[in-house]
């Protein structure tokens, strides 16, 4: 499934315009961008960061906690059920090359020789 981002609310790790490409049913862990309907607009789909999973549901949060118009489980709670993870980004070649930025938070590895 492919997924076009609109909005803020995932800056830096996402930016308006990039598309995504989405595995349904993938095994889904903390950190991971995901696509979840939106409770109470089942019609509209949102792209966040999983925090955890909860007695209630799985808890969605946005990158950017200061984008105008962002909708994340701080409002509306824990989502029952996900869409998929997030597993490529990618541009339409049209007016972007492609490249690859990662999706997931910097490993410890990387953060051990950048304090060197």
């Amino acid at each position: 499934m492919r997924v076009r981002v609109e909005g803020d609310s995932m800056r830096p790790a996402l930016l308006p315009g990039d598309w995504l490409l989405v595995r349904r049913g993938a095994r889904v862990r903390p950190g991971d961008l995901v696509v979840a309907r939106l409770p109470g607009e089942p019609d509209r789909l949102i792209v966040k960061r999983v925090a955890w999973h909860g007695a209630d549901g799985w808890w969605l949060e946005s990158d950017n906690q200061r984008a105008s118009g962002r909708r994340d489980s701080w409002d509306f709670g824990a989502v029952p059920e996900l869409v998929g993870r997030v597993v490529l980004r990618y541009w339409p070649p049209r007016y972007r090359p492609l490249r690859y930025r990662p999706l997931r938070y910097r490993s410890l590895r990387y953060w051990r020789r950048r304090a060197r």
